[in-house]
């Protein structure tokens, strides 16, 4: 493993974690670290602790009724300049195609990650170090 990525995932459905978890595990060329948060209020609190995070990894909704156009932004504006990607269960709501204007860098759809999109992603996003 040539490369290590701190990826912070924040999500409401800690689910989604475990399901994360699992397929890390099967990529075998970037050492990847997962953090997890579950709301945005735990997020940016991470975030001020000065814990490494190379890559967000934000869930489109997050409870009450919260989506990327709210979330990342803040995430922007507490500083991280990273790459932010958004997850969704659907991708098909007409505000996905403005991802950009709000701070988000990509945007993909939950059933399409596996290994191979996590590779991929990280060796797209992430400068090698």
């Amino acid at each position: 493993m040539t490369q290590k990525a701190h990826i912070l995932l924040v999500d409401d459905d800690p689910a989604e974690n475990l399901i994360l978890r699992g397929l890390i595990k099967k990529v075998s060329t970037i050492a990847i670290e997962l953090h997890y948060c579950q709301t945005i209020e735990s997020a940016l609190e991470f975030l001020r602790s000065g814990k490494p995070v190379s890559m967000v990894l934000m869930d489109n909704r997050l409870q009450p009724q919260r989506d990327f156009r709210e979330t990342v932004p803040a995430l922007r504006h507490q500083g991280f300049i990273g790459p932010i990607g958004v997850i969704s269960g659907s991708l098909v709501e007409p505000y996905f195609q403005n991802l950009e204007e709000y701070g988000a860098d990509f945007r993909i759809d939950k059933s399409e990650i596996d290994p191979t999109a996590i590779e991929f992603i990280l060796r797209e996003y992430l400068a090698p170090n």
